[in-house]
């Protein structure tokens, strides 16, 4: 498939088989990540790949958006990692490298066949407690993956797109 196929066809999958991801397809997916472009190669992000059913069930208690994925993918960045531009403290590039990463997973897996859906509604120490990470770690993302449920479909306004000069100006 071309990229430009890609990107249109991609769609956040809400609705997952229970069937285990494959090894190589899930190695390519976090080697996407791993080798995404970060601010000054600095590469701050960190993804943790959650199988473990205890896990799994804490971080629902505190995030209701993982929709039975088997495989849930918490994105985040170290924040002792992270570039800090001098030119407009406090900026920091972490969530910014980390949302490059989840872009190139999120692509990635669709490239594989599996579905993925970005989550960012829940509180970042909330995540952080219930996988038990260190306070240096800020969680940005979530991407709960796995084969598409044969009755999955995209939402009702994945179609839909603003006129190309209202997102779009050339100056």
């Amino acid at each position: 498939m071309k990229f430009e196929e890609l990107v249109r066809a991609r769609y956040s999958v809400r609705k997952f088989k229970g069937d285990d991801i494959a090894a190589e397809k899930l190695s390519a997916i976090l080697e996407a990540g791993r080798v995404a472009p970060t601010a000054c190669n600095y590469q701050p992000q960190k993804i943790y790949v959650v199988k473990n059913p205890e896990y799994k069930k804490a971080i629902a208690k505190v995030c209701r958006y993982t929709f039975d994925a088997p495989v849930i993918l918490v994105v985040g960045y170290d924040k002792e990692r992270d570039w800090k531009n001098k030119l407009m403290p406090p900026y920091s590039s972490g969530e910014t490298d980390a949302a490059i990463v989840c872009t190139h997973m999120m692509l990635a897996a669709f490239d594989q066949g599996i579905g993925s859906c970005w989550v960012g509604y829940f509180n970042s120490e909330d995540i952080r407690l219930a996988l038990e990470l260190p306070e240096n770690i800020k969680i940005t993302a979530m991407l709960p993956i796995g084969y598409p449920a044969d009755d999955a479909e995209p939402m009702k306004l994945h179609s839909e797109f603003r006129a190309y000069d209202d997102t779009i100006t050339e100056i």
